[in-house]
């Protein structure tokens, strides 16, 4: 039998076949010895071919093929540093959430979300949520930001599931697709997912005062199969973003606007630090470029770890 991975807890798989039917599957073990380096060999999202096995009480079936996958979104496991995890695979649109505050979205996030999009090619969607509970003063950052983004290419939708601002807008990229919801605990994944599939009733949990961060109410990643057309992966909240095996020659072309660029650098493995005649550089210097996208480039150059409470915003060091 031939399905989709709908859900994932670790040690148990929900498939999906073609005809609707849902199984509750486990895989073989050689999946764990084939040298794979990711914490979960299967992700939601994964197309499988499995067969049944007959126990007392309930019929389950064990995993025996992963076909190739289109893409996948990956990142550095949380405990495990020489380890991977996979968060979805086979997607085609990645919906990134931020905002502004309770909690913050960082620079240096959505700059490696972006990266990893780019380097599995990804269309990555970038959404200004909880639109209707910011100031004057939130509300120019957010322009701020949409005037890094927008240019080099990536769409950008401000967002309210309080007030449906942009939800219609959201659901028609999303027929006929498969969509991966992310972003940090709190920014409003799932309350976003209610607005758009309110027959879903997915579970949602108020923002800790303490520290300003969401609680985790999505433990593991779970497709759903949504009315108009579209399916939906709604994904943990994401404390921090590490990028897996970016080669440093092959960074820049996961930036887009350093992409455009490469070729009038004198040389063509330019990394954009030192070397001279460097277009990218030379853009930087006259403003073409944001500063803030090319300190996470650097970062992510140099293996630094993301620092979650440090932004290079102007303001919010």
């Amino acid at each position: 039998m031939i399905g989709i991975v709908y859900k994932s807890t670790g040690s148990w798989y929900w498939v999906k076949t073609d005809e609707g039917e849902l199984y509750k599957c486990r895989i073989q073990g050689k999946f764990r010895i084939k040298g794979i380096k990711s914490t979960n060999p299967i992700a939601v999202g994964d197309r499988v071919e499995f067969h049944l096995e007959t126990k007392s009480d309930e019929e389950t079936g064990i995993i025996t093929t992963i076909f190739d996958r289109k893409n996948y979104i990956v990142r550095k496991s949380v405990n495990l540093s020489k380890q991977t995890h996979i968060i979805a695979s086979n997607i085609d649109i990645a919906f990134l959430l931020i905002t502004i505050n309770n909690p913050p979205t960082f620079t240096t996030f959505i700059d490696r979300f972006l990266a990893t999009a780019e380097a599995y090619s990804i269309k990555a969607v970038l959404v200004f949520n909880k639109i209707d509970t910011y100031s004057i003063e939130e509300r120019a950052e957010i322009l701020y930001l949409k005037d890094i983004y927008e240019p080099i290419g990536y769409t950008c939708i401000e967002t309210s599931a309080t007030t449906g601002k942009n939800v219609e807008v959201i659901k028609e990229m999303m027929v006929g697709k498969t969509c991966m919801f992310s972003g940090h605990s709190g920014v409003g994944k799932t309350t976003l997912v209610n607005c758009i599939e309110p027959e879903l009733n997915l579970r949602t949990k108020e923002i800790s005062e303490q520290h300003k961060q969401g609680q985790h109410t999505t433990t593991f990643a779970e497709m759903f199969d949504l009315s108009f057309g579209a399916k939906i992966i709604d994904t943990p909240g994401i404390k921090g973003f590490g990028v897996v095996d970016m080669d440093k020659y092959e960074l820049g072309d996961y930036f887009p606007e350093f992409f455009a660029l490469k070729e009038h650098c004198k040389f063509n493995n330019c990394i954009h630090i030192n070397e001279p005649k460097c277009a990218v550089k030379d853009a930087l210097e006259n403003e073409e470029i944001s500063w803030s996208r090319y300190k996470s480039y650097l970062q992510i150059l140099e293996g630094e770890e993301e620092n979650y409470r440090t932004d290079i915003l102007s303001g919010r060091q």
